[in-house]
């Protein structure tokens, strides 16, 4: 069995923050000060964490059997509390002490070559913003709607029930410890919730299943953003799909561009101190960009599930760079180059959800070789003859006479990519 996680996120119905800051500020300054412990008693890394926070308690927690702590905790605040503030001081401290380690290994190594290593040691965190985790003892009364919460006010601590909208929790799924985040007026609930599902078998041992269905797709710049191809190890297609809106997009993102390369020509490129840089029109890219990419990945699972694949392939798009040009439009084309890569992403986790695994494959000519014949092919747009290779047209045609759609090519070469690098033949 294996498990897949997400996140739900939760907006409370609280224009007044103050509490939950007054606890955010209480929550870092006790987990500061047990990564201030964690640093006078380093030993306590080499235990397991639950281990490491009963250690850590008897250390600073005076009790009948330990009425003299060694570093007494200065603040009176409930053990819940206490206690998750202890994992994020654990958390940050081995991830330091891991830092650190390898620092100095990569040191060694470079002066025992009689080379020179100039880069400065990592160093402890010199300000805590963690967010505050409410645990079991500090949270009650979770319903669909509203939930109670322990929060300190500045001199003492309440329950406050607090009413919050989002989207719910889905069934099958088991819920864990929230935190809070903070930003502005605007505080959200973050559910971790996970679920037990079959491992799904490694690529590899799928590929020798001679009814195992693939689906391949590739990523394009232009309208159909998404060409995708449902392959047998035989070659057989089964279906296609097109996920279209990418003209719409594109458009969409480089008038707000447009609008930021506007503005921040007033400044002359330098934004005055306390100045946002376009604050509004960067989160509604943002926004856009996260919905397209949530639109796009949810159709390509569901395309693969209708049609009983099991591994959807794209290509590895790691290196892009955009052409030199305007600010509107060469950034217009680099966050689409982003966009490739959160498509991905998405589509992983979606699909892990469903028992499907996601692989990727070398990209190098998927679009310049016929699927069929393995020709070289040409690239040019209806009504032109097949004289050269024009990037991004719609159609090709290879030398031996095939033709259609170029992007359905490529996605037939990027599934046919995966089955060769295990079965060595299509």
């Amino acid at each position: 069995m294996a498990k897949a996680t997400k996140t739900i996120l939760k907006r409370l119905n609280l224009r007044k923050p103050e509490w939950f800051l007054e606890t955010q500020k209480l929550f870092n300054q006790v987990a500061a000060f047990y990564f201030e412990v964690i640093q006078a008693h380093e030993e306590v890394l080499a235990l397991k964490n639950k281990e490491a926070l009963t250690a850590l308690e008897r250390l600073t927690m005076k009790t009948k059997d330990n009425p003299e702590p060694a570093m007494p905790l200065p603040y009176d605040v409930p053990a819940m509390f206490r206690r998750a503030a202890i994992n994020a001081a654990i958390g940050s401290a081995r991830s330091f002490y891991s830092t650190l380690h390898k620092h100095h290994t990569k040191k060694e190594k470079m002066e025992a070559k009689g080379k020179k290593y100039n880069r400065r040691p990592p160093v402890p965190p010199r300000e805590w913003n963690r967010n505050v985790v409410f645990y079991q003892g500090m949270m009650k009364e979770l319903t669909l709607n509203s939930v109670m919460l322990k929060l300190y006010t500045g001199t003492s601590w309440a329950w406050v029930k607090l009413e919050f909208r989002g989207r719910s929790i889905p069934e099958g799924w088991d819920t864990g410890s929230p935190h809070a985040v903070v930003h502005k007026n605007v505080i959200q609930l973050h559910f971790p919730v996970e679920k037990k599902i079959e491992k799904p078998q490694k690529t590899e041992k799928q590929a020798q299943n001679p009814d195992l269905r693939i689906c391949a797709v590739d990523l394009n710049m232009g309208d159909r953003q998404a060409v995708c191809t449902i392959l047998k190890s035989d070659g057989t297609e089964i279906a296609r799909k097109f996920i279209e809106g990418g003209d719409f997009l594109q458009h969409r993102r480089k008038r707000l561009l447009g609008k930021v390369a506007v503005k921040r020509s007033k400044y002359g490129g330098i934004l005055p101190e306390g100045t946002q840089d376009n604050a509004r029109l960067w989160e509604k890219i943002r926004n856009i960009e996260d919905y397209e990419a949530h639109r796009i990945s949810r159709r390509i699972v569901q395309f693969a599930q209708e049609h009983g694949a099991t591994v959807i392939v794209f290509e590895h798009l790691d290196n892009l760079k955009p052409e030199k040009g305007r600010y509107s439009k060469r950034s217009n084309t680099k966050r689409a180059y982003w966009l490739k890569g959160r498509i991905y992403k998405y589509t992983k986790y979606k699909a892990w959800e469903s028992g499907i695994i996601t692989a990727r494959v070398n990209p190098r000519n998927t679009s310049k070789k016929c699927s069929k014949c393995g020709e070289e092919v040409f690239r040019h747009r209806h009504g032109e003859e097949p004289k050269e290779y024009i990037v991004g047209a719609p159609l090709f045609t290879c030398r031996n006479g095939h033709h259609g759609n170029a992007d359905l090519n490529a996605s037939r070469n990027i599934g046919k990519k995966l089955f060769e690098r295990y079965l060595k033949a299509c």
